[in-house]
């Protein structure tokens, strides 16, 4: 059943409960506040939703996640990583990555409108949102952002300028992550150029329980892993 969420209401039905089609369907209505947003991502479900659309509230099974051991480098992209001139920074520009997505995802008809970018400023300014860039000299050619919770970093969504660059920014920021100590990246649902990199389908059940436990042990990555700065291709 369909929950509707009023905008005083923080609690969110168990993920467990979201409809298996369409993609996990859990709930409509509510708000984007920081505090709403946090409490969806630690309980597996996040926003997803039409400029005019009610806001709608998704926990899919099966979860696509990467994990350390399973994501695959081409060697034609192993080339390209070892000659590439392209600079890679995390947290410099939030704002630009969130535009630059919502940019290229514009012809799709587009979820990523200027509510959701605000909300997740919002959220990167509150430490829970993050930003991947990819520069080509100073300008912003690739990036990422995403939600990290407990271990688990959330990618909500890519662009690219350049060839190759958005897949650097992806593979180079996992390793940093997994060095890190991060658990897994989840990139919600799976896709044919996902699977491409390595990215494997899992019961919602086994995500639910991986960030139950994440979350019951404090498992995260250092603060200080967050701070802005620029990442070496490793």
């Amino acid at each position: 059943m369909l929950v509707h969420l009023s905008d005083e209401q923080q609690a969110f039905p168990a993920a467990s409960l979201a409809l298996r089609e369409p993609n996990g369907l859990l709930a409509f209505g509510g708000s984007l506040s920081v505090s709403r947003l946090r409490m969806a991502y630690h309980n597996g479900i996040f926003p997803w939703y039409g400029q005019h659309d009610p806001i709608l509230w998704w926990s899919p099974d099966p979860r696509a996640i990467f994990t350390a051991d399973a994501l695959h480098v081409s060697r034609s992209m192993r080339r390209f990583m070892a000659t590439t001139p392209l600079r890679i920074t995390i947290n410099h520009d939030f704002a630009a990555v969130i535009r630059g997505c919502a940019d290229t995802h514009a012809a799709a008809g587009c979820w990523i409108h200027s509510d959701m970018q605000q909300a997740y400023i919002a959220l990167h300014h509150s430490g829970a949102a993050h930003s991947v860039e990819v520069w080509q000299q100073h300008h912003l050619v690739a990036g990422l952002y995403g939600v990290n919770v407990n271990g688990i970093f959330c990618a909500e969504s890519m662009f690219q300028r350049h060839s190759n660059a958005s897949k650097l920014a992806l593979i180079q920021f996992a390793r940093h992550y997994f060095a890190a100590g991060g658990t897994w990246l989840d990139a919600q649902m799976d896709n044919p150029h996902l699977a491409s990199l390595g990215v494997r389908s899992i019961p919602r059940q086994h995500y639910l329980q991986q960030l139950r436990q994440n979350q019951q042990l404090q498992h995260d990555v250092s603060a200080d892993f967050w701070t802005p700065r620029q990442l070496i291709i490793i």
